[in-house]
């Protein structure tokens, strides 16, 4: 069974990385980090009261900036958003509601997800009356935090895993092996995908996945049943490269909770990247098997030691 994912969102500023930290830093709390330079953390693996859940860092949502990193960030917690079982939003207790508060929240209504309001930065008792202006939001009950002294988050954790599944309420497993097609954007993960549902099939149909905005395909291969899940997600280029890279874990993590197998693909013309390693590392660290596929090999000059290049990896 998959682990939950829970995405922290909200305006900037309002506390979203020192609550992340604070979840992450803590070894009551935290499993394991997600495999990857500091200054790109995007996950934690988290554990309350039994329960392990998979949590996701975003920048802040600005909803009218046309600054093209605040728009990048802005794409970055929508794509966490559709990942998420269960929404962490995080508002300021300090500053109140405002303006961009309303339109998030109006934004996080839509997706018909559990949402969990937290509000933040309320230190003492005295600030305990803060929370109550957040009710306009019309989200529930607020809870008060503080993520820089640690106060709250208990009440907070024991609300997100109230919306988790039951085993008891799991479906039950599918006998097909799950293999998924990870890797970075344009390494052609689709392309592997067509080219075996396309000409190795016996029963195949596309499905749409779950709210991961993933496509999953049932491939029947002699005896051997295949669900192949595809994760190419985005596709163009941008001026803000890193961030749609980051943008291709954020497709992968699912994926890789889902398979028995992942299939990590790497582009020969490009060698072995700081990205595809983190993308492997994750598969790795989540204790699946994998392949490693070297894709577009006929396009590139080598001998008998090229392949050794991408065994770094």
């Amino acid at each position: 069974m998959s682990k939950p994912i829970v995405a922290i969102i909200g305006r900037p500023n309002v506390g979203k990385s020192t609550l992340f930290n604070r979840l992450a830093g803590r070894r009551i709390a935290i499993v394991e980090d997600t495999p990857g330079v500091t200054r790109d953390r995007l996950y934690c693996e988290v554990e309350w009261l039994n329960h392990k859940f998979t949590l996701i860092d975003t920048g802040g949502i600005e909803i009218d900036s046309e600054d093209i990193i605040l728009k990048q960030m802005r794409k970055q917690a929508e794509i966490a958003i559709e990942t998420a079982d269960v929404i962490l939003f995080i508002v300021d207790g300090k500053t109140g509601i405002t303006a961009d508060d309303y339109e998030v929240a109006n934004m996080l209504r839509r997706t018909n997800k559990p949402i969990v309001l937290a509000v933040n930065k309320i230190d003492n008792i005295e600030m305990e009356n803060n929370k109550y202006d957040f009710y306009n939001l019309g989200l529930g009950e607020p809870i008060s935090i503080s993520a820089a002294l640690g106060l709250g988050l208990g009440d907070m954790l024991d609300e997100i895993v109230s919306h988790f599944k039951r085993s008891g309420d799991d479906e039950e497993e599918s006998p097909e092996i799950k293999v998924a097609i990870i890797g970075r954007p344009n390494a052609g993960k689709s392309t592997l995908l067509n080219r075996i549902v396309g000409e190795e099939r016996s029963i195949v149909s596309d499905i749409p996945g779950t709210t991961r905005d993933a496509i999953d395909s049932y491939v029947e291969i002699g005896e051997d049943k295949f669900l192949f899940i595809d994760t190419a997600g985005i596709r163009r280029k941008s001026k803000v490269k890193e961030d749609v890279e980051k943008y291709s874990v954020l497709r992968s993590i699912t994926a890789i909770e889902r398979a028995d197998v992942c299939l990590v693909m790497l582009d020969a013309n490009e060698g072995v990247t700081e990205q595809d390693e983190r993308i492997a590392g994750y598969a790795h660290e989540a204790g699946k098997a994998v392949v490693i596929v070297v894709n577009k090999w006929d396009v590139i000059e080598k001998d008998d030691k090229t392949i050794n290049e991408f065994t770094k990896i």
